[in-house]
């Protein structure tokens, strides 16, 4: 970053939306639900406006990241056709703003979310805010063809967050909800690196289709989505697993499995003459996957409580 690019640039115009955008608003609302269901599903209970103002501190720090990440890839999302519209590389924001939003909130976030419940909870979100901007933004998006396991990392921290809120600490439990957006962010983001190859190749980010090639990335997404469904699997025999996620599990890993295997099956001629379909497909499913495991886990764990309310311990 040169001096002059954390300048404020007098002549551009940005409004409230503008700044917003720069939170990465799609990102945080699934920080949010997935921490939020991290949050019901722990055992034992906060007080509602603890709850409320602790889901609101994650959001805030999801968003943070949000834009240090913009800052630091400015000159990134200037070339690719899917990022060239965002903020700064439309002159709406500066990249001295973003940086400033980015630092402030990131502060904010953590120090009030570790007075509001506890440090446990306000550590994990300090480090998931410090993996995103500086392990994988500033490091690993540029230099290694397996960005996106590692840094998946960062975005797997928010249910383990809202646990710990409740809990305090960091349980097996938790870890495996963790572990299930971890496994679940490699074929989900490679699926979308295959109709998007063509703008990370022209941006120089080293991902799987870039250095690797298509077949690979390929073979990668049917062997990580096997991962994922044992991942998936392994919450089952867990306190907070019930029969809604077990129909869920059921389910939505058969639909996945069986796409993966499609995306397997193909070669880049059928690709190309269909616009991508299956791997458009494929992405468009995996957002519905990771909704409809932790909507289940929200379900079962409310279910419980009233069921153990009517005498019927147990049952979910």
């Amino acid at each position: 970053m040169t001096d002059a690019s954390i300048i404020a640039d007098p002549d551009h115009d940005a409004d409230f939306g503008d700044f917003f955008a720069l939170l990465k608003p799609r990102v945080m609302s699934l920080v949010v639900f997935t921490a939020l269901v991290g949050l019901i599903v722990a055992p034992g209970t906060v007080h509602p406006f603890v709850a409320f103002f602790s889901i609101l501190c994650i959001a805030i720090g999801g968003g943070a990241s949000g834009a240090l990440n913009m800052w630091y890839d400015a000159d990134i999302d200037r070339v690719m056709k899917r990022t060239k519209g965002r903020p700064i590389p439309a002159g709406k924001v500066t990249e001295g703003e973003a940086l400033a939003i980015g630092i402030t909130l990131s502060a904010f976030a953590v120090i009030m979310l570790g007075l509001a419940s506890n440090w446990v909870a306000a550590g994990l979100l300090a480090f998931t805010i410090f993996f995103y901007a500086v392990v994988y933004t500033m490091w690993l998006k540029r230099s290694t063809p397996q960005n996106i396991v590692i840094g998946g990392a960062a975005g797997a921290f928010p249910p383990m967050i809202g646990w710990a809120v409740v809990t305090g600490d960091i349980t097996i439990t938790s870890t495996l909800m963790f572990a299930l957006t971890f496994m679940w962010t490699p074929p989900h983001f490679w699926a979308l690196a295959l109709f998007m190859n063509s703008d990370y190749d022209k941006a120089k980010v080293p991902m799987l289709p870039v250095t690797h090639g298509t077949r690979s990335t390929r073979n990668h997404i049917l062997v990580y989505t096997l991962l994922l469904a044992l991942t998936a699997g392994a919450l089952l025999f867990t306190p907070i697993a019930g029969l809604v996620y077990l129909v869920a599990f059921a389910v939505m890993n058969a639909l996945f499995i069986i796409g993966a295997v499609k995306i397997w099956r193909r070669d880049d001629a059928a690709s190309k003459a269909d616009n991508f379909k299956a791997e458009r497909s494929f992405f468009k499913l995996s957002l519905a996957y990771l909704f409809a495991h932790f909507s289940a886990l929200m379900i079962d764990a409310m279910l419980s409580g009233v069921f153990d309310g009517m005498g019927f311990k147990g049952l979910f």
